[in-house]
C-alpha cells in the first residue's frame, strides 16, 4: 500500500501535488534542490489550503493536518529512502528528468513507483536505461496547473506495468480526490493536453482572420461548448444531438478548419514581442500591475465554484 510519497520539485506544480496527496493522509516529503523553491513551499501550501477552507471545500482543521503530514526535506537522499511513490515535477527536459530517475534508482527501495508530471516527453526514452525491473514500476502520472484545483490526473498504462501496482496507484489518486484518467498510447500529449490545443488551434485560427474579437470568441467558447463540456464529455454530447447530425455537420464544416501544424501567428508576435500573459501584464489581454493580484485571484475562484460544483455529478 502506497503510505509514504516523496515530490520532487517545489515550484508552480510540485508544492500542489504535495498537499493534495498529504490531504488524504498520506506522508509526503518535499525536496527541491533550489533553496529558495524549497523554502517558499510552506507558505503557498498554507495559502492554497486556506483559500479551500476560506471557499469550504476542505474543513479549517485540514489546514493544519495536511501541513503536519508535509516534511520539507533539502536532501534527495533522505527525501525518498522510504518512499513508495516519487512524484516528480521538475522542468520539461529530458536529459533532466533521465539523470533524476537514475540517481532515484539508486537511492530508493525495490518496490517504489517512479512517476513522472509530463505531457510532452516519451516514458520509454525518460526509463530505457533504468533496470528492467524498474522500468516494470515507472509511469506517466500528468497533472493540470493548478494542481489542487484541477481534478484531473492522467495515468499512463502502456503495458509495461503489472495490474496490480497500476491498480494501487490509481486507487491513490482517488483516493487523494482525483479524477485519474488512463492513457493506454505513449503519445505526445496524453489525452487532455491533445483535446486542448486541437480546440485552441482553431481558436487562434480564428483570431489571426479576424473572424470575431478577442473578448468574443472566449465568450463563445465559455458559454458554448465549454459550457456544456463541463458536465458532459465530447463524446457522450454527441450521441445526444445524434451521431446522423453530428457526422454531417462535420463533412460540410472539417474542409474549412485550420490544419496547422505550428503555433498560430498571432500568439508567436505576442511571444515574439515579449508579452506571455498575465505573466508579463499583456498577452491577448492586458493585464495593468495594480489589478494583477485580483484578476488571478478571481481565476482561482471560479475554478473552486466549478470543483464544487463537480462533485455533485461525479459518475
Amino acid at each position: 500500500m502506497i503510505q509514504n510519497i516523496a515530490v520532487i520539485g517545489a515550484g508552480t506544480m510540485g508544492h500542489g501535488i504535495a498537499h493534495v496527496f498529504a490531504r488524504s493522509g498520506r506522508k509526503v516529503t518535499l525536496y527541491d534542490p533550489i533553496e529558495e523553491s524549497l523554502l517558499a513551499a510552506p507558505e503557498k501550501m498554507r495559502e492554497e489550503l486556506q483559500f479551500m477552507a476560506d471557499a469550504d471545500y476542505i474543513p479549517q482543521e485540514d489546514v493544519e493536518r495536511t501541513l503536519g503530514n508535509i516534511i520539507i526535506c533539502p536532501n534527495l537522499a533522505e527525501a525518498v529512502k522510504d518512499a513508495d511513490y516519487v512524484m516528480e515535477a521538475i522542468p520539461e527536459c529530458m536529459e533532466l528528468k533521465k539523470a533524476l530517475f537514475a540517481q532515484l534508482d539508486t537511492l530508493c527501495p525495490r518496490h517504489t513507483v517512479f512517476a513522472t508530471n509530463t505531457s510532452s516527453l516519451k516514458l520509454s526514452e525518460m526509463i530505457a536505461d533504468l533496470p528492467a525491473e524498474r522500468q516494470k514500476r515507472c509511469m506517466v502520472s500528468h497533472w493540470y496547473n493548478p494542481a489542487y484545483l484541477i481534478p484531473i490526473a492522467e495515468l499512463s498504462k502502456f503495458g509495461n506495468m503489472d495490474e496490480e501496482v497500476f491498480d494501487e496507484v490509481y486507487a491513490l489518486y482517488e483516493e487523494s480526490g482525483k479524477q485519474p484518467v488512463r492513457v493506454l498510447k505513449d503519445i505526445p500529449g496524453m489525452i487532455a493536453n491533445r483535446i486542448l490545443h486541437a480546440q485552441a488551434r482553431e481558436v487562434f485560427h480564428l483570431l489571426d482572420i479576424g473572424a470575431a474579437s478577442y473578448e468574443d470568441i472566449d465568450k463563445a467558447l465559455m458559454y458554448g461548448p465549454c459550457f456544456r463540456n463541463a458536465t458532459t464529455g465530447m463524446l457522450e454530447t454527441a450521441d445526444m444531438g445524434g451521431l446522423d447530425v453530428w457526422c454531417a455537420a462535420e463533412d460540410n464544416m472539417f474542409p474549412h478548419f485550420n490544419n496547422s501544424d505550428k503555433a498560430s501567428d498571432s500568439m508567436r508576435s505576442l511571444v515574439a514581442e515579449g508579452h506571455y500573459g498575465i505573466k508579463t501584464g499583456k498577452g491577448f489581454f492586458e493585464y495593468p500591475e495594480s489589478e494583477r493580484e485580483e484578476v488571478q485571484q478571481a481565476f482561482y475562484d471560479r475554478l473552486i465554484r466549478q470543483l464544487k460544483v463537480s462533485e455533485t455529478y461525479k459518475k
